[in-house]
């Protein structure tokens, strides 16, 4: 059984500083891509981020781009996303994703299996 569970979510003051973690089971993760996309209240889920399957290639929203990083650790079957000068317009529910193919940050339909989020809220 596929399962992607997503931590290190939380409050966080503006220009602080979070790291994500994704962890899979239940398939390989060296044989998906894997990314993060994000949902705050209102307001359609987005894609952050991106990265091929074995690392070589990583994508980002034009908003994050600069602030955020993400990685993986085939080894450890985890991806993760390091926030830094995160920002009020950055609250949402994060959440991973798992792709066959190449995930596309603009289309929800690139994305195989989904985690079940993490809400990151920047407030001061």
């Amino acid at each position: 059984q596929v399962q992607l569970v997503e931590s290190g979510g939380g409050l966080v003051q503006p220009g602080g500083s979070l790291r994500l973690s994704c962890a899979a089971s239940g398939f390989t993760l060296d044989s998906y891509a894997m990314g993060w996309f994000r949902q705050a209240p209102g307001k359609e889920r987005e894609g952050v981020s991106c990265i091929s399957s074995g690392g070589g290639s990583t994508n980002y929203a034009d908003s994050v781009k600069g602030r955020f990083t993400i990685s993986r650790d085939n080894a450890k079957n985890t991806v993760y996303l390091h926030m830094n000068s995160l920002n009020p317009e950055d609250t949402a529910i994060y959440y991973c994703a798992a792709g066959h193919n190449m995930i596309h940050l603009n289309s929800t339909l690139s994305v195989d299996y989904w985690g079940q989020g993490t809400q990151v809220t920047v407030s001061s």
